[in-house]
């Protein structure tokens, strides 16, 4: 194994969470009650409708800035994922 494999993961990683969160991301934008009744059952009833924050709540440039923050957090994990693997259980 090689850094360069572990890179690849990374930016495989980092562009799955890009396409993963710009999905849900356009879900939200098209169907917003929908989404918010899904995303209050999906964590137990924790209402986050009530977090928002009126008819501008969906804002492209905060979603920009999320999907390069979560790109970025996602291509580290990814790579420093595929290194760990490539040496647990490798012979010493």
């Amino acid at each position: 194994m090689t850094l360069n494999q572990s890179l690849r993961a990374g930016i495989a990683f980092s562009l799955t969470v890009g396409i993963a969160y710009a999905a849900c991301s356009l879900v939200f934008w098209t169907w917003p009650e929908a989404a918010g009744a899904f995303t209050t059952a999906l964590f137990h009833g924790i209402d986050f409708r009530k977090l928002h924050g009126g008819p501008r709540s969906f804002d492209f440039g905060g979603v920009a800035y999320a999907l390069v923050v979560l790109m970025i957090w996602a291509f580290v994990i990814g790579t420093l994922y595929d290194w760990i693997r490539a040496r647990v259980g490798r012979p010493a």
